[in-house]
């Protein structure tokens, strides 16, 4: 028999959230984000709950790659852009737009020979400082891009550093219009949380928006706000089962280094989850755990292939009861991957993306 861990992708569940984030974002065109192998659940599993998109940004060219081969025929952007001048080879073979970010992707364009000219974003730095031009330079940026013939239309970019807290979108906006206001081009400022907490604006959504982590169904301002507020889903599930229990005395010590001991007499179970499948090994005690679909909670380290769960919510589990370690149990419940992660002092971003691929995954 094998390891009971599973991973299950909610096809309905993108489905839904697309449709969510779409009827927030007005009249703007959406951007499926599924760089980072969409975000761990895999780029051909998600394929078909968001293809209704308007297009799919990526990281790199292996991701626009499997999109191509999976006949999407829409856009598809590279959100850093190319990495060297034989990356617009590609892009001009596999009709990709591209964000340029610096003047090196500027100096590439002016020497790529091609007879079909490229679309471009051009990507303002308006207080994120990781990618773009700075203010001052983004206008000659824009005339140097315009003069050449390898480039057709030029749209134009920023990204908002804290659309999900009270500082909100207004001074980096303000920043951007005022720099920009008279330029031709489509416009892309808003990622998820920015559609979320500020889509009934007009100049936030734009032309186009890029939600990314809410297609999977997290709250981008986690703990502010949970994903039910925003009407979300999981589109992933992460389960496997109880395989043993252990009946403890008071002082008894749980796993390595004895960090938990039992305050009173108690039953823990084991689980068939640890780091080595993308469970985050510095989850403390304490951290959710749905067993048979009940609200419980970790005790102990995690180990590299199990973790223990305190019983007392559900004193009748046993071997074979069922554990979601987050997303939806198969009764319904829901953890949401915001609270194992927020637990465990990270985000829900970095736990879908280090699900392990010894973890077998299925689509449902």
């Amino acid at each position: 028999m094998a390891r009971p861990i599973q991973a299950l992708i909610h096809t309905q569940a993108l489905r839904d959230n697309l449709a969510g984030v779409r009827q927030t974002s007005r009249d703007a065109r959406l951007w499926a984000v599924v760089k980072a192998d969409a975000y761990g659940h895999g780029i051909q599993r998600v394929f078909e709950g968001l293809r209704a998109a308007d297009g799919f940004a990526v990281l790199d060219l292996q991701e626009a790659h499997i999109l191509r081969d999976l006949d999407w025929r829409g856009p598809v952007l590279l959100l850093e852009g190319v990495f060297e001048q034989r990356d617009l080879e590609l892009c001009s073979r596999l009709d990709l737009w591209h964000v340029v970010h610096h003047e090196v992707q500027i100096d590439m364009l002016s020497r790529h020979k091609t007879q079909l000219a490229q679309r471009v974003f051009l990507k303002m730095n308006t207080g994120m400082n990781r990618l773009g031009f700075a203010p001052a330079r983004f206008r000659s940026a824009w005339v140097r891009l315009n003069a050449l013939p390898q480039v057709d239309e030029i749209s134009l970019m920023t990204h908002f550093a804290h659309a999900d807290d009270a500082q909100g979108v207004d001074a980096q906006l303000q920043v951007f219009k005022d720099i920009s206001h008279d330029l031709p081009g489509e416009r892309s400022l808003a990622n998820s949380a920015a559609v979320l907490r500020h889509g009934a604006r007009p100049e936030v959504t734009a032309d186009w928006v890029r939600p990314g982590i809410a297609l999977y169904g997290s709250a981008p301002d986690h703990p502010l706000h949970d994903a039910a507020h925003w009407g979300l889903r999981p589109a992933m599930s992460l389960r496997s089962q109880v395989i043993a229990t252990q009946d403890l005395k008071t002082g008894d010590a749980v796993g390595y280094g004895g960090v938990f001991k039992a305050p009173r007499d108690m039953r823990i179970a084991v689980v068939a989850c640890g780091y080595a499948d993308g469970y985050p090994r510095h989850a403390p005690t304490g951290t959710p755990v749905l067993i048979d679909g009940q609200p419980c909670t970790t005790v102990g380290r995690v180990s590299i292939d199990m973790l223990c769960v305190d019983l007392t919510p559900v004193p009748q589990a046993g071997i074979g009861a069922a554990a979601t370690l987050w997303g939806q149990a198969s009764t319904g419940e829901v953890l949401c991957i915001d609270e194992v992660a927020a637990a465990a002092g990270t985000v829900g971003y970095e736990l879908m993306c280090a699900l392990a691929p010894r973890v077998p995954v299925s689509v449902n």
